[in-house]
């Protein structure tokens, strides 16, 4: 063989390398955000979880309310979908903020519920909740800009725009949350 070969090979082989290390990069940033989406919906779902105990307690206070928390129950099955998309994560947290306010509303109406310790640490548990989903958001859209940089920055943009590696969509954060009401 002659040098010239042997050289046209190696490189061969080093931008080969270079391509399967850029393809293991760009699948392993793909697996992080899926798995950044799916603690989101995970948090939703403890979140759902707390709710549903507070529509309990509710019930008991406020029986004529029963459209409203029949509207919590409702949520599980959309809350609790396995493979959740960007989309779906954004419905579920106005569905779920919309329902809090719903309970809340409710629970003011009755002072002797809002005076109970089950209700009180419901309520501490949802706001830690809240808190859980903002962090599981932000964690997400962190993943995401690492996962877009390695997808349009070049070199790694070639190797992602021949396997189809695409940019994703960020979580948009909600407008109205600057006017949601404290739990």
């Amino acid at each position: 063989m002659s040098t010239t070969l042997i050289i046209i090979l190696a490189i061969a082989a080093a931008l080969v390398l270079w391509g399967i290390g850029v393809q293991n990069k760009l699948v392993q940033s793909d697996e992080l955000c899926n798995n950044a989406l799916k603690q989101i919906n995970v948090q939703q779902v403890s979140r759902y979880d707390a709710l549903q105990a507070l529509v309990k307690l509710t019930r008991e206070y406020a029986s004529y309310e029963s459209e409203t928390l029949q509207k919590v129950i409702e949520m599980r099955r959309i809350t609790a979908s396995p493979n959740p998309t960007v989309e779906d994560i954004n419905a579920n947290e106005a569905a779920l903020q919309a329902m809090s306010a719903k309970l809340i509303a409710v629970a003011e109406q009755y002072p002797d519920l809002k005076a109970n310790q089950t209700y009180q640490q419901t309520m501490a548990d949802i706001k830690q909740y809240e808190e859980n989903v903002r962090l599981a958001r932000m964690t997400f859209n962190d993943t995401v800009t690492r996962y877009n940089n390695q997808v349009r920055m070049f070199p790694g943009s070639v190797v992602a725009g021949i396997l189809g590696f695409a940019k994703r969509e960020y979580l948009a954060e909600d407008a109205s949350k600057k006017d949601y009401p404290v739990i």
